[in-house]
């Protein structure tokens, strides 16, 4: 057992980097009073909607409640299906469900973990409305090639970028956008160990449609465009202004954690490039990485036990995630199965993702390699 106490996210570190400007940050709220829709909320709105170089942010209460206002800026109605990747976290299609509409998973690639854009045509019907590509573990999905299949069919698309903001998606005539400001609507989630995290729950829609803006604003505001007239129904979602003052902070500092976390990717794939039974996560050629996890791939049934060997030994790992989409009691009611979803079960029997954070330490990296690696000798 190590005497390292190494974290997956080490929040606290963080904090310690930040410590003085975050505490001035939420001192100023405290001592203002306004603790809903303070300044700070619309200050912070502005300054991500700069650095995303995107017009319209609006914050809400959590990432799963900006998936769920983006679904229903979009007037969708019930029985309308929405495809969504088979190997992600549940949120995506439980806003999908909760709305009436009906998940319909594609499958992913099996290195970069994003949906699959190749398959996403067969998985098309008559009814299909809208895709939601969600960029997983830190880099984008291939959003040239989904855009062009949404065109064609007259799709919405919407980004589910709670992982991977600040990434940048690189289109083939070389220029860029960052991700969740390609699609129709973008969301994000501000959870405390997300690349851009506040103290609590937080999240946000971004879109350059001033009327999709408009009416996710709407929505998150009990249907109010005007205060105690309702034009349409809508939901109770706020930013509250202590975690967007937090979150104005860190925004400052987001691109030098990405950086941070990027180095740490490079030892970790050095190392583990040529380890047998394993295999790196592949950066995608058309997106940066921000490195939200390092995910390997540990095959021939041998995760499980590596993922032993590596409690007893302190080294904290997690299976990211551990049932595809459509084996998920909850969806069974409701999803659609039009494809094959091979790669998404694959992926939930050997993946496993690594502490990974911008205050990892060179020592405590170099154990968790060497930890590693003498588990996947023992295990053989």
């Amino acid at each position: 057992m190590s005497d390292k106490n190494i974290q997956m996210v080490d929040l606290q570190r963080q904090y310690q980097c930040l410590k003085k400007e975050i505490d001035a940050a939420m001192q100023s709220v405290v001592e203002s009073g306004a603790y809903i829709n303070g300044p700070h909320v619309r200050e912070f709105a502005n300054q991500l909607g700069d650095y995303l170089n995107v017009p319209h942010v609006i914050p809400c209460a959590n990432g799963t409640d900006a998936l769920q206002i983006a679904l229903m800026a979009l007037d969708l109605k019930p029985g309308d299906e929405v495809i969504v990747p088979a190997f992600t976290y549940a949120a995506a299609a439980e806003a999908v469900a909760l709305l009436g509409l009906i998940p319909v998973p594609v499958d992913v690639a099996p290195r970069t973990f994003n949906m699959d854009a190749t398959k996403i045509e067969k998985a098309i019907s008559r009814q299909t409305k809208a895709i939601i590509a969600v960029h997983l573990f830190g880099q984008a999905c291939d959003m040239e090639s989904i855009q062009v299949i949404a065109k064609k069919y007259k799709l919405f698309l919407i980004e589910d970028n709670a992982q991977s903001i600040g990434a940048e998606f690189i289109f083939k005539d070389g220029s860029c956008k960052k991700a969740g400001t390609i699609g129709d609507i973008g969301t994000t989630s501000f959870f405390p160990t997300k690349p851009l995290a506040c103290f609590g729950d937080g999240g946000a829609l971004m879109t350059a449609n001033p009327d999709l803006a408009l009416r996710c604003r709407t929505i998150a505001s009990h249907g109010q465009e005007q205060k105690y007239h309702h034009k349409i129904i809508g939901c109770n979602s706020r930013l509250d202004t202590i975690q967007a003052a937090v979150l104005g902070v860190k925004l400052r500092y987001m691109d030098a954690f990405a950086a941070s976390r990027a180095e740490k990717a490079k030892l970790y794939d050095a190392h583990f490039g040529f380890v047998s039974n394993m295999a790196i996560p592949l950066k995608s050629e058309f997106s940066t990485h921000v490195y939200h996890q390092y995910t390997l791939l540990i095959q021939n049934g041998k995760r499980d036990a590596l993922q032993a060997w590596l409690k007893e030994k302190g080294v904290p790992s997690i299976v990211y995630y551990p049932v595809p989409l459509h084996q998920q009691e909850a969806f069974k009611w409701c999803i659609r199965l039009s494809v094959e979803l091979t790669e998404a079960e694959k992926l939930c029997k050997s993946v496993l993702s690594l502490p990974m954070h911008s205050e990892l330490t060179e020592d405590e990296q170099l154990y968790i390699i060497e930890t590693v690696k003498s588990g996947m000798t023992a295990i053989r």
